[in-house]
């Protein structure tokens, strides 16, 4: 008897949830000042109170956005369309008192920013990121969900997504609330241009470029042809592409002065913005590159802080140094493998990454861990008030980065492995599984790997939970590679910037150099320097430019309304570069040839 009720109650309770669906319509009858008009109804609920929001974050983005902001002309109504009672109850949260299983919300949206968080309606195009578009319900988050799109009359536009489509070319489903928010949308005049992979099991998989731009039909096809190489060499790290749910993956690109600059990755595609005139040429290329890598590393080797992603607040991850550092190293080794980015070129990517650690203020006092938890206020947050971040903040993407390339070099010279066979170790056991991994998860993997326990714990107990300094120079020096002084021996006052044509300092002053130690930061307005008076930035790096390193000069200078006159040391300029033995006028043997080869030659058979 408890077996049949059971059973019964089994039954009732997947016909209930199975009954239950939300529909999405968007149409857009004031596109010209950019409002869409969205309605959402959710159907075969429970009866009673239904909660409607929108979100406070973006997946790809990890801290918070008060979208909420830009909806209005909010209202309710039940199945036949009478009106029902609405409350506010906080800033983008509905409260609808009293339902009897339908309900559907009327809403309008304002959108006028395209990039990889916001929205843009425009009678150009339509670009929209899910989580600042749809508002959602409540407790409903398996609910399966059907979008339909009302083009303009007069419009011949198509539509980008990764949300599946249907025999309606205007309809669109998705399983669920984290699948939908997860689907930016461009609807406009696209270029399309389709190539297939074939994984190693014999899938074939669609990759499809959508391309908003001023471009003919042959240019588009120019630049797909360079991203399919493009993909064809990032496949090559893992050895095969990941399962896409749909068997297509689509790079949703807007390449055009109407648009902020982004790139966002998601699941089965990328929204990806640049403000410029459309060219083709190779430099469009780099935010492709870091975008693509995430299908892999972020979207399915995945931080188990960021799951399931929490739409309600910022997400707090340990792990971005990874997710976010290591797609950063890739997206530039790969340009390179791909012979889309000279080695020169690549050689002052490889510095910017060495420069996040080695020498940014923030790495010297901070661990990639911790610079990663700061993402929730810096991953384009939005703020009044001043921080402190030039001394104590460096970017987890190049932060993690430069851990990537020194883990690459290590593994290269130490265990005649590569950061490839690590990220495919990662592959197998994480993102293959879709089993999200922790900072110790990594470890464990890089102990498997090198069969070398001591090693993993020493590494990341230095470089990823400590952060101490990891000296790059001789094994870049492997392949021919070697750091060089840029302005050697000239004298210093430390990485100062000033308002335009004055003296006044504009930047926080940066701990350890010069005019930190003497006391000076932003807002103090240099008055003379060794009694010499100057009005610009100009004046100032004349005279520094007569003394030498060590030389001590005396600073005349106003702090609010008081005057003040320090002793100043100047230092020697401590900025490098990073050069080929070609460029230093050295030899290169044929084993730093053959290093460099190995590590930075196309790996496509």
């Amino acid at each position: 008897m408890t077996k049949r009720l059971f059973l019964i109650l089994a039954v009732l309770w997947f016909s209930h949830t199975y009954a239950q669906k939300i529909n999405y319509a968007l149409s857009f009858p004031n596109i010209n000042h950019h409002e869409a008009s969205i309605s959402v109804t959710a159907s075969g609920i429970p009866a009673g109170k239904a909660t409607f929001r929108m979100s406070r974050s973006s997946p790809g983005r990890y801290a918070t956005h008060e979208f909420g902001k830009n909806v209005y002309d909010v209202k309710a109504f039940d199945q036949n369309g009478a009106p029902l009672p609405i409350n506010r109850i906080d800033g983008d949260v509905y409260e609808v008192p009293k339902q009897n299983g339908t309900v559907r919300i009327d809403y309008t949206l304002y959108a006028a920013w395209a990039d990889g968080t916001y929205s843009m309606i425009d009678p150009s195009s339509i670009h929209l990121n899910m989580p600042s578009t749809m508002m959602w319900i409540k407790g409903f988050d398996k609910t399966p969900i059907t979008v339909t799109f009302t083009i303009p009359n007069d419009k011949k536009w198509t539509i980008a997504t990764q949300l599946k489509p249907t025999d309606d070319p205007l309809t669109f489903t998705a399983p669920g609330l984290q699948y939908l928010m997860d689907c930016p949308t461009k609807i406009g005049n696209l270029h399309w241009k389709e190539w297939n992979i074939k994984n190693p099991d014999g899938k074939d998989y669609r990759f499809r470029l959508a391309l908003e731009a001023e471009a003919t039909d042959a240019q588009a096809g120019s630049f797909a042809n360079k991203l399919k190489r493009l993909t064809e060499e990032e496949l090559a790290v893992f050895g095969e592409v990941p399962a896409y749910d749909f068997g297509t993956y689509t790079f949703i690109a807007s390449i055009n002065p109407f648009v902020d600059g982004d790139g966002m990755e998601h699941r089965n595609s990328t929204m990806i913005s640049l403000p410029i005139d459309f060219t083709g040429d190779n430099s469009q290329l780099d935010v492709f590159a870091h975008e693509f890598f995430h299908c892999w590393n972020v979207e399915r080797i995945r931080p188990k802080t960021l799951e399931p992603f929490n739409f309600e607040k910022s997400n707090m991850s340990n792990e971005l140094w990874c997710a976010e550092g290591f797609t950063q190293y890739y997206g530039e080794l790969l340009l390179c493998r791909s012979g889309i980015k000279p080695l020169e070129g690549l050689m002052a990517s490889f510095f910017g990454l060495i420069y996040a650690k080695e020498i940014a203020a923030g790495a010297k006092r901070f661990s990639p861990v911790e610079m990663s938890q700061d993402a929730v206020f810096v991953d384009a947050g939005v703020a009044v008030d001043r921080t402190n971040y030039p001394n104590m903040y460096s970017s987890y993407y190049p932060y993690g980065g430069s851990i990537a390339l020194a883990l690459d070099l290590t593994l290269r010279t130490k265990y005649k492995l590569t950061l490839d066979d690590f990220m495919t170790a990662l592959w197998k056991r994480f993102g293959k599984t879709e089993i999200a991994y922790t900072v110790p998860g990594l470890e464990e993997v890089l102990a498997d790997v090198t069969h070398d326990k001591a090693f993993a714990a020493d590494f990341f107990t230095r470089y990823v939970n400590g952060h101490e300094s990891f000296d790059y120079g001789p094994l870049l020096e492997k392949a021919g590679l070697r750091f060089q002084k840029s302005i050697p021996g000239k004298a210093w006052l430390g990485t100062v910037q000033y308002e335009e044509n004055t003296t006044k300092i504009s930047n926080n002053t940066i701990i350890g150099t010069p005019l930190y130690n003497a006391g000076l930061d932003f807002g103090d307005v240099i008055m003379q320097i060794d009694g010499k008076l100057v009005a610009r930035a100009a004046d100032i790096n004349e005279i520094i430019a007569t003394h030498k390193p060590g030389d001590v000069i005396n600073v005349h200078y106003k702090h609010r309304n008081e005057n003040k006159t320090v002793p100043i040391t100047l230092a020697v300029n401590p900025m490098i570069s990073l050069i080929t033995y070609e460029q230093a006028g050295m030899s290169v043997s044929s084993d730093m040839l053959q290093f460099r080869n190995s590590w930075l030659g196309t790996k496509i058979k």
